[in-house]
């Protein structure tokens, strides 16, 4: 059983304009993993209040994964990647690279993410995209290696060859 936070930036969504269903998508995609929801909170699209909660994601609740949703394109207020890239120590792009490729398959505008992905001690950091459509594409496609990445991260010393 993994802990996880879902962090969702979103200008309206915090202000109570807008219902956050990208948010909703992302913990009915993970109940059936071995994972709990510790916490989700909404936020708006400020770089300070993302980078606050990250950090007290990954170093006061010690969440195992901190999914992100909203804020990943190149707007003005689009800034999760950028907070993200601070609180980060090492970048993930295989993650972000294989997001993308998904997205392409729907979609030229995927050219325009800039999710990225990484690790904080021993919690994985996922920015998705703030649409629906793009949440479920891109955390289907990373899925399968959450077990694993989540497991090397808290110190699993086995062979990754299988």
């Amino acid at each position: 059983m993994f802990r996880v936070m879902v962090l969702t930036a979103s200008d309206l969504g915090a202000a109570g304009k807008r219902k956050d269903t990208s948010g909703d998508i992302i913990k009915e995609m993970l109940k059936d993993l071995p994972a709990k929801i510790i916490r989700s909170v909404i936020v708006p699209d400020e770089i300070e209040i993302i980078k606050k909660e990250l950090k007290k994601g990954a170093d006061e609740l010690n969440v195992d994964l901190i999914v992100t949703t909203g804020g990943t394109g190149i707007s003005p207020r689009d800034v999760t990647p950028d907070a993200t890239k601070e609180v980060i120590e090492r970048e993930l792009p295989g993650f972000s690279e294989a997001m993308r490729m998904e997205s392409l398959k729907k979609t030229p505008h995927a050219m325009i993410s800039r999710a990225i992905c990484g690790t904080r001690g021993n919690t994985l950091i996922v920015n998705l995209p703030g649409s629906p459509s793009g949440v479920k594409d891109c955390l289907t496609v990373i899925i399968p290696a959450l077990h694993h990445a989540i497991a090397k991260l808290q110190g699993d010393r086995s062979d990754c060859a299988t």
